[in-house]
């Protein structure tokens, strides 16, 4: 029995002859908010990418609840309970809110519920299962009153939370979020402080994020790990990121 959700142990990634990630060791415990942050380079997406197996580690192990991730296929990744969202938007600027998050929620059931949402006498009790799950995720996020509105046509602000409401469908049991307030106004950053919050209060998922607002970090997360430069150079409480010389130096100083 393990006391982290997620573990990684010295996790490294090469493109060609440069190092994005160098031996990194993380641990998240269960239900718990995680940030990871670092310096623009540290090699803070390329672990996410490791993590939904967009990208091949050269060496290092994931485990999530102790299931060896990297033995999995890609497509079974969100199978597991691991969903995502991304720095840019993954989504279809055609489609309304409501059928973006419709058409991620096939992820979490490969072979499943796309299948079966294909075939005639199943398609329609799916379909319905699928909208009605998708409502209650926009609901929580905030977003009922623009449902049925083209993604176009919103304010980045709004698009931002459209990805996540789209994340949170599948009930994730892992919440990768790579800088979610990217982009955000104060108000919008707290709006999704108190989502996130509420969502921890309200379900059992454990949520690993990316972000540059300290401010914000600090008012959510329950312990950071930094990198820089592909090494993790500290990780525990997130009063750290301001505390810590080695942090300050290679983390603060940069955004200054």
């Amino acid at each position: 029995m393990t006391d982290h959700l997620l573990e990684i142990q010295g996790l490294s990634v090469q493109f060609g002859g440069v190092t994005a990630l160098s031996g990194v060791d993380l641990l998240v415990r269960p239900q718990s908010v995680h940030g990871l942050i670092g310096p623009n380079g540290a090699g803070k997406t390329t672990l996410l990418n490791c993590i939904t197996r967009l990208v091949r580690p050269t060496a290092g192990s994931i485990r999530l609840a102790g299931a060896d991730l990297l033995a999995a296929p890609p497509h079974a990744i969100a199978g597991m309970g691991i969903a995502r969202t991304f720095q840019n938007f993954g989504l279809i600027g055609e489609l309304s809110v409501l059928e973006n998050v419709m058409a991620g929620m096939h992820a979490r059931h490969p072979g499943g519920l796309l299948e079966e949402m294909l075939l005639l006498g199943r398609r329609n009790r799916h379909e319905r299962q699928a909208r009605a799950r998708a409502l209650e995720s926009l609901a929580f996020t905030g977003l009922s009153d623009v449902a049925d509105r083209l993604v176009a046509s919103l304010p980045y602000g709004m698009r931002k939370a459209v990805e996540l409401a789209r994340a949170i469908a599948i009930d994730p049991r892992l919440l990768l979020l790579d800088e979610p307030t990217a982009g955000l106004n104060e108000a919008e950053m707290e709006r999704l402080r108190r989502t996130l919050r509420e969502l921890q209060r309200s379900t059992d998922v454990t949520i690993l994020l990316i972000t540059h607002h300290v401010e914000f970090l600090l008012g959510i997360a329950d312990a950071v790990t930094v990198l820089d430069l592909g090494r993790r150079i500290a990780f525990g409480d997130p009063s750290l990121v301001k505390t810590d010389p080695q942090v300050v130096a290679a983390y603060i100083g940069t955004e200054a």
